[in-house]
């Protein structure tokens, strides 16, 4: 707490904030959502002592759901042998152990995640058990639409690079040009490929999840893209492939969410691969499972396992006996040359996965040079560091009640200028802080329909705006 900034964090007691309707509302769906996930494990488990143990945990869950409810006090984790532990519970202590409807949003968040991890890590049967891998999965196989357009499309533009087709009778401006487009298509396929967070949308139907994805939806959302730094961010890129042609030209990304965000945050890293603006890219997973649909690891290695044979895993009925029409070869084959193409990016080093226990600890991203020094050191080696979605935006910004005016660049504190570190910020808003906003554009956005008026911030809650935020810290 010593290195975050001054400025007051959003509370889970503040009525007009989504950190209360997180609070009340969300997490006890998630918790149940955990129960009920476990609950149907433990009953097709082999072994008296795992199904006990199982209904052990699911008894757990369900005390932290009414410790939870009744506002009790928040209490200290167990060690389960991590050196984080003795961070939360610390932390705990420095925040005078609250109760948790009045308490830091973002602290309070982190803990009940790392809670949960503790159920299990604390075990003798059920170690690293995602009760969140199922409702991963089946969101990812419900994506089939737009997972289906994405991987037509990149295939065009692979073989498309690969030929060098489009670029004859084109002058150096004009490719130039043609790149900057196809670079801002791919980030905004990116950007909003984080809408079916599952941590916030629980009650999402099938037709829902294929609305908000596909091209169209993309292009209605161009024009709610209320900062949009993407440009500086390609010309930084195109600068480093010039002055270093022939040299490493690393580009990280700080992942959310699995299935089909990461589908399309793995489209970017082979897009950024195959056009030469990168020559290596570094995916940065969580170690274990947080805020519902993070990636880990496995959730990387169960995307692509998916993907080797997608006739099978797109066809397959789902929980409730439903079946789906058979994909065409085509369809087939645009999937598989992804695979295909990631796979050897992968064995080739160029798309390197590094989880680091820094990014599932319980404070801000203003800790990293302190906390994690050996991390933040390694981002310096990078041309450019993708955080992606709203809880890497609420880290980088200590999750604080800045105004909305306030920089972006100030508002990241030692992750900003002088830092050694290009930032860029990919997020569609579903929290209050927002911040690098032109003058008036907060007070305009609250007057909309369910904006949220002089009351709240409510336009930021919906995922409906995003912004795109850059800071070149090796200016």
């Amino acid at each position: 707490m010593e290195f975050d900034p001054k400025t007051p964090q959003f509370l889970t007691s503040d009525n007009s904030s989504f950190a209360s309707v997180s609070a009340n509302e969300r997490w006890p769906i998630i918790i149940t959502s955990a129960i009920d996930d476990l609950h149907r494990t433990v009953g097709s488990a082999s072994g008296e002592e795992k199904q006990k143990e199982g209904k052990s945990i699911i008894e757990s869950l369900a005390k932290l759901k009414y410790e939870l409810q009744h506002d009790r006090q928040i209490t200290p984790l167990a060690d389960d042998g991590n050196p984080d532990i003795a961070q939360y519970n610390q932390e705990l202590e420095q925040r005078g152990n609250p109760n948790w409807h009045n308490v830091p949003w973002l602290y309070s968040e982190c803990y009940l995640y790392r809670r949960i991890e503790t159920l299990f890590s604390l075990s003798t049967h059920w170690k690293g058990y995602d009760v969140f891998a199922r409702q991963k999965m089946s969101t990812f196989k419900s994506s089939r639409p737009a997972v289906l357009e994405l991987a037509s499309r990149y295939r065009e533009l692979a073989l498309e690079a690969e030929s060098g087709k489009g670029v004859d009778h084109k002058s150096p401006e004009e490719v130039e040009q043609a790149e900057k487009l196809l670079f801002s298509e791919m980030c905004e396929i990116c950007l909003w490929g984080n809408a079916t967070d599952l941590s916030l949308l629980t009650s999402l139907t099938y037709e829902d999840i294929q609305k908000l994805q596909g091209s169209e939806a993309r292009k209605a959302s161009q024009k709610n893209i209320i900062v949009n730094d993407l440009d500086a961010a390609f010309e930084v890129m195109q600068k480093a492939r010039r002055e270093k042609k022939d040299g490493e030209r690393r580009v990280d990304i700080v992942l959310d969410n699995s299935g089909f965000e990461l589908f399309v945050d793995l489209i970017l890293a082979g897009y950024l691969l195959s056009a030469g603006l990168a020559t290596s890219i570094v995916l940065h997973p969580k170690r274990l499972p947080w805020f519902v649909s993070d990636v880990t690891p496995k959730d990387f290695s169960d995307l692509l396992n998916s993907m080797v044979d997608p006739q099978a895993f797109y066809t397959a009925a789902d929980d409730s006996g439903t079946t789906f029409p058979p994909l065409s070869e085509k369809e087939v084959g645009d999937v598989r040359f992804l695979f295909e193409q990631w796979s050897q990016f992968h064995q080739d080093g160029k798309l390197i996965v590094r989880p680091h226990a820094f990014w599932t600890t319980p404070g801000c991203y203003w800790r990293l040079p302190h906390v994690a020094p050996e991390l933040f050191e390694d981002l310096k080696e990078s041309e450019l560091v993708l955080f992606k979605g709203d809880l890497n935006y609420r880290k980088l910004t200590n999750d604080a009640q800045w105004d909305t005016t306030i920089p972006f660049t100030t508002a990241i504190g030692p992750m900003g200028p002088k830092s050694g570190i290009r930032v860029l910020a990919f997020r569609t808003c579903k929290a209050d802080t927002v911040v690098g906003l032109p003058a008036g554009e907060d007070e305009k956005l609250r007057q909309q329909p369910g904006g949220g008026g002089a009351e709240a911030r409510k336009w930021a809650w919906s995922g409906k705006w995003a912004v795109v935020s850059f800071s070149d810290g090796k200016a």
